[in-house]
């Protein structure tokens, strides 16, 4: 089944490399370079998930997220962190945070698209 899929990094490689894999896999993407226009992508686009990195400037992927589940046009798109930020406290913050899942990079192409299926 095909999703829409919000893309949220600040790196253009690891943008690019997501949009790869999803797109290869026959999902529609659509990306964001900070956490201020992830918040406007989300409510424009209503994605049926959003992938976010957590080291972003100014606004972070925590940040965003939480604004995210704070407002009622968007608490229900699932987030999927996708970040090099792996240690425990950060996962356990994520998911208190409402996150659905958690991938550290480097990733393969198949944890990636084990998220989206899920």
């Amino acid at each position: 089944m095909s999703r829409k899929v919000l893309i949220v990094d600040d790196a253009v490689v690891d943008r690019q490399n997501l949009e790869r894999i999803l797109s290869a896999a026959g999902h529609f993407v659509v990306s964001a370079d900070s956490g201020e226009q992830a918040l406007l992508r989300a409510k424009i686009d209503q994605p049926d998930l959003i992938l976010m990195d957590v080291n972003m400037p100014e606004l972070d992927g925590f940040a965003t997220t939480r604004r995210l589940k704070a407002d009622a046009a968007t608490k229900d798109i699932p987030v999927v962190f996708v970040t090099g930020k792996n240690q425990k406290a950060d996962i356990a913050w994520g998911r208190m945070l409402g996150a659905k899942g958690y991938v550290a990079k480097p990733y393969t192409s198949e944890q990636i698209l084990a998220h989206i299926d899920a």
